[in-house]
């Protein structure tokens, strides 16, 4: 049998090791603080919006809203507090539920 290697360098959710060494694997990671972490939050969300955008799949949305909590929890605001803010913004401004398209201002 040939080893094969793949390289990810990405972040991964936390279980992701133990799966892959349930399969019989060797995965070899590093954990990330500070910046390092929240480029690789960036990275990630950047990714899951993409694979959403090609696929339309609702687990995509899934993983898309797990990176957001990620970046919330790097900032030091807890999901209570995130949800708190969209509430008061959702007061504010409003949903997109109405589907409305801002086509153009004109300033007198």
């Amino acid at each position: 049998m040939v080893n094969s290697m793949v390289i990810y360098n990405k972040l991964v959710r936390d279980k992701v090791p133990s799966c892959i060494e349930a399969e019989g694997k060797i995965c070899y990671t590093k954990n990330l603080d500070g910046q390092e972490y929240i480029m690789a939050l960036e990275e990630k969300l950047i990714e899951e919006v993409n694979e959403y955008l090609q696929s339309h799949n609702i687990m995509e949305l899934v993983d898309v809203v797990e990176v957001i909590y990620g970046i919330v929890a790097s900032m030091g605001v807890d999901k209570k507090e995130f949800e708190l803010y969209r509430l008061k913004k959702l007061s504010d401004r409003g949903g997109f539920n109405d589907k409305i398209m801002l086509l153009e201002v004109v300033s007198s």
